[in-house]
Formats: C-alpha cells, sequence, structure tokens
C-alpha cells in the first residue's frame, strides 16, 4: 500500500514473535491452556466469593470486580493472537486494530485505579477496623468500582478519537502481537507527536498517580501494623493485604519496567516480554495469589467442592 497513490490501510499485519511453525503451534497450545486456566480461575473466584455469605464484604466485592475486569482484558488479546498462530497471515482489519486497542487500555487503566480503590479498601480495614463497615458502605463500594471504570473512559477516550483521526496509508506491519498505541502510531503517514505526549502524560498520570495512592495505603498501614503489640495479630493483620500487595507489585513492576527501559533496548523487543506479563500471565495469576494465600477464600473453594461433590455422591 503505497503513499503515492492515496489508499489507505484496511487492514494490519501483527508480526507477533516470528519463529518456526512448529514453534507456533507448541505457542498456541501453551497460550490456549494459560487463556482457559484464565478464565477457569477468575471464574472461580466470582463465583466462590458470590455465592459464599462470609466473602459478601467490600474486600471481596472488589476482588470479584478485578476477576471480571481481567477476563475481559485477557480476552482482548489471546483469542486474536490464538488465531492469528494457526493463520498462515496474521492480520487483524483497521476497525478491529482500533477497537482492540481502545479495549485494551480501557481496561487496562480501569484495573490500575481499581487496585488503589483496593489498597484504599485495605487501608480502612486496618487503620479504622471500628468504623469499616461504616466507611465502606455498600453504596461507597459501588460508586467507587463505578468511577474506576469512568476514570479508564475518560483517560483514553480522547487519544483514541485522535487515532481516529490519523491516516493510515502504509507500512501495515505491526511489531507486536496486538496493536498497541506505540507501535500503531508510528505507522500513521501524519505527526503524531501531539498524541504520543499526551497518550504519555495520560498514562503516567494513572500509573503513578495510583501507585502513588497504593504507596501512602500501605505506608499507613505498615504503621498500623507496627503499633499492634503481639506478633499473631500482626500476622493476621499482615495476611488481609498480603495478597493485594503481590498483585500490585506485579502490575506496577512490570509496568514501570516497560516505562523505564532504555531506548536501545527496544530493538530487542523487551516491551512485547513485558507486555505478556501484563496481558496474559497477570490475569493467569491473580486468581491463585488471592486463592492460595487468603484462607477465608480457600475455605470457601473447600466448601464449595465438598458441596459439589456430596450433590454428585446423593446423585449416584
Amino acid at each position: 500500500m503505497e503513499w503515492m497513490n492515496g489508499t489507505l490501510v484496511t487492514e494490519f499485519v501483527l508480526l507477533g514473535f516470528p519463529m518456526a511453525r512448529g514453534l507456533q503451534l507448541l505457542l498456541f497450545l501453551a497460550l490456549l491452556l494459560v487463556y482457559i486456566t484464565t478464565l477457569v480461575g477468575n471464574l472461580t473466584i466470582i463465583g466462590v466469593t458470590w455465592t459464599n455469605a462470609h466473602l459478601r464484604t467490600p474486600m471481596y466485592f472488589f476482588l470479584r470486580n478485578l476477576a471480571f475486569l481481567d477476563i475481559w482484558f485477557t480476552s482482548a488479546i489471546v483469542p486474536k493472537m490464538l488465531t492469528n498462530l494457526l493463520m498462515e497471515t496474521k492480520t487483524i482489519s483497521y476497525g478491529g486494530c482500533m477497537l482492540q486497542s481502545y479495549i485494551y487500555f480501557v481496561l487496562g487503566t480501569t484495573e490500575f485505579i481499581l487496585l488503589a480503590v483496593m489498597s484504599f479498601d485495605r487501608y480502612v480495614a486496618i487503620c479504622h477496623p471500628l468504623r469499616y463497615s461504616a466507611i465502606m458502605s455498600q453504596r461507597l463500594c459501588i460508586h467507587l468500582v463505578l468511577g474506576s471504570w469512568l476514570g479508564g473512559f475518560l483517560d483514553t477516550i480522547i487519544q483514541t478519537v485522535l487515532t481516529l483521526r490519523l491516516p493510515f496509508c502504509g507500512p501495515n506491519v505491526i511489531n507486536h502481537y496486538f496493536c498497541d498505541v506505540e507501535p500503531l502510531l508510528k505507522l500513521a503517514c501524519a505527526d503524531t507527536s501531539l498524541i504520543g505526549k499526551l497518550d504519555f502524560a495520560l498514562a503516567s498520570s494513572v500509573v503513578l498517580g495510583s501507585l502513588f495512592w497504593s504507596l501512602i495505603s500501605y505506608t499507613c498501614i505498615a504503621v498500623a501494623i507496627a503499633r499492634i503489640p503481639s506478633a499473631d495479630g500482626r500476622r493476621k493483620a499482615f495476611n488481609t493485604c498480603a495478597s493485594h500487595v503481590t498483585v500490585v507489585a506485579l502490575v506496577y513492576g512490570s509496568c514501570i519496567f516497560m516505562c523505564a527501559r532504555p531506548a536501545q533496548d527496544s530493538a530487542l523487543d523487551s516491551n512485547k516480554i513485558v507486555a505478556v506479563l501484563n496481558s496474559i500471565l497477570t490475569p493467569l495469576l491473580n486468581p491463585f495469589i488471592y486463592s492460595l494465600r487468603n484462607k477465608s477464600v480457600k475455605d470457601a473453594l473447600k466448601q464449595a467442592l465438598a458441596k459439589n461433590l456430596f450433590l454428585k455422591g446423593e446423585k449416584h
């Protein structure tokens, strides 16, 4: 597609991870297994925390929303990756590319804000335990979740509209496995410096703002835990937020690494590897982190399994 004849790009080629056909099939099977496990794990978290009366608290309300978000976050990327791994031509339509990019960044931004909200929930639970129920009312929790989604939408819509107005006239090869903004802007036949700066400013404000809020919350939590006189009390208090700390470290660590990498390192496609951690592995690990490090969730899972086995035994 040449700029000379004014032909507009109608589809993009996703370069992905160039490799031999046999390795592509192995990657397809591994990715399919990861995707199915991610769906099952997050749906299990949603089902268990929804059906168990003891887990109908603000903490698990936010956890259900995080699991729901992770399902759609990984679904915005993985199904198309799986399709392209089986196809000779790894293409995505112009409209599909723009939609994938928008959904990915809306959900990613929403997750950062939601993680900050969950940090605030843990701060109230540990630093103000007697007022926890009064502060974290059902109405406030719903407003905080809706605010997270609204923040994700508002943060992403401006640069998406500007990107849609850009002319794409070729080449049309995106050096990534999905329609990431950075390689997409490099293909535009126009000056994208303003959009690039706007995207960086908005992304930085969300990432650093939510990280700062989480750090403030956990600094106050650490001070409150240090003041607990008994070692057992400190351990129990820490366990209530250990899972969330692990997820926060995983999400923000990979994001900061990707943003802070040296410019010459991009030639090694390290951004693709870190993006795999963010978009594929984190949604896979989240339900296991919350279930393996959370006694209440583990007990609820055991009860649900025991109940299902009992019902099956009765039928037989």
